[in-house]
């Protein structure tokens, strides 16, 4: 920056390349920080995302991981414009029926809006992404609870038989002779 010669009040002018500069180191940390899915510029406070485990654990009966739940709530926060006012909603419909598992308040989750963010949060965590189409955002492969249902029969595809990151361990012996022709 420098200082107008002509400028009664002496203030500081920013010159074309330095206008320039910063606009080009701008854009660069706008493009380096959407490569990096662990640092979001968006996340969501603590509270929506406590209460959206909450709402998870109510839609779903199993073991849920909070890093994913963390990036489904980011995700979801960005997509459904009134998360937490939904969030909330639903969380009361389960508390007024008292409701342990999903099977006791889910029919009294109004068509709509609800319910359809109700599905959403399902789809979410079984699929692991957060549409069927190309442009799906993915939140987890490995976690995704598609592959936790049958994990102790078939193991996920792609993966060796000893599983996913687990590279340097032998294979699991088999627990007959493979027959003879």
């Amino acid at each position: 920056m420098k200082r107008h010669p002509s400028d009664p009040n002496d203030k500081l002018l920013m010159s074309r390349r330095g206008m320039l500069l910063s606009g080009a180191t701008l854009l660069a940390g706008s493009f380096a920080a959407s490569l990096c899915p662990g640092i979001s510029l968006a996340a969501i406070d603590a509270g929506a995302q406590s209460r959206f485990m909450q709402l998870s654990s109510l839609l779903i009966n199993h073991g849920l991981n909070p890093e994913v739940g963390a990036r489904i709530a980011e995700t979801a926060s960005g997509q459904y414009p009134n998360f937490a006012g939904m969030l909330d909603a639903i969380i009361a419909i389960a508390d007024k029926k008292h409701a342990a598992q999903v099977e006791d308040f889910f029919n009294d989750i109004p068509e709509g809006e609800l319910r359809d963010f109700a599905h959403w949060v399902i789809f979410a965590w079984y699929s692991g992404c957060s549409s069927d189409k190309r442009d799906a955002k993915v939140f987890t492969y490995e976690e995704a609870l598609t592959f936790k249902t049958t994990s102790d029969v078939v193991t996920i595809p792609s993966y060796g038989i000893s599983g996913p990151n687990l590279w340097t361990r032998p294979n699991v012996p088999l627990s007959a002779p493979m027959p003879r022709f």
